[in-house]
């Protein structure tokens, strides 16, 4: 069963998601466990403040390395008395490595993650230098905080755990996981607004569907992903 902790200045905004829908209902069944932290209650001041101005100047506000620090090896602590060995720690920050299904398939392999969320201006570099194993940016754009960045990070390792979804084909056949984006999916009524669903996926013929599905497949993300497309064209033949 695999832990994720998530450090932050607002787990009860991340705690609610977590317990929601398909991640609470695992988590109820014993399939995952998931902890948030509040890292204002690892200050050492009575204002409880997390910020201060940057060093060379410039605006924002920068939090501070000791609550941060702090808060992990406290949330290392509980991991370790667990029996588990010790959390996989993850800065979230613009600056990391861009985040892909290739690298949640790889973040879910661990047996526990630990997702430190920054806010305001960014965190003291020297806490990521300290105990950071991985800095993840899940896109080119900048967020307030790390909160929704962590957050897809838990949903996107978490929902590759045994028994999370009902069937591995739940996210096999999805758009990233081989490289390709997922084919078009249609449900009842079989015409909607003058629409008619694919008479392929009518015929009741398995391997044809499944030649559609793939060729669906290749043409949508040549369309909308070249950049995905270029990486497949020379590892497979079939995307010509």
């Amino acid at each position: 069963m695999m832990r994720i902790d998530v450090a932050t200045l607002f787990p009860e905004m991340c705690q609610q998601v977590l317990d929601e829908s398909i991640l609470g209902r695992a988590a109820r069944k014993g399939l995952i466990e998931t902890h948030c932290h509040q890292i204002r209650d690892y200050t050492l001041n009575r204002q409880k403040q997390v910020d201060d101005y940057p060093y060379g100047g410039g605006c924002g506000m920068i939090m501070y390395a000791q609550p941060i620090y702090d808060c992990c090896q406290d949330v290392i602590r509980q991991v370790e008395q667990q029996g588990r060995p010790r959390p996989h720690i993850v800065f979230m920050t613009a600056a990391g490595k861009p985040y892909t299904e290739q690298e949640a398939k790889r973040l879910a392999e661990y047996d526990s993650l630990l997702l430190v969320c920054g806010h305001y201006e960014g965190i003291d570099e020297r806490v990521i230098e300290e105990i950071a194993d991985e800095e993840i940016c899940i896109g080119d754009y900048v967020l307030t905080g790390g909160e929704l960045a962590a957050l897809v990070v838990a949903d996107s390792v978490l929902r590759l755990q045994p028994g999370v979804l009902s069937q591995p084909e739940g996210y096999q056949n999805e758009s990233h996981w081989d490289g390709l984006l997922e084919y078009p999916q249609y449900t009842r009524p079989e015409e909607w607004n003058g629409r008619k669903v694919p008479e392929i996926l009518l015929s009741g013929n398995h391997a044809k569907v499944d030649q559609w599905r793939e060729e669906k497949s290749i043409e949508r993300t040549k369309e909308r992903r070249p950049d995905l497309y270029e990486k497949l064209k020379n590892k497979d033949k079939k995307c010509t």
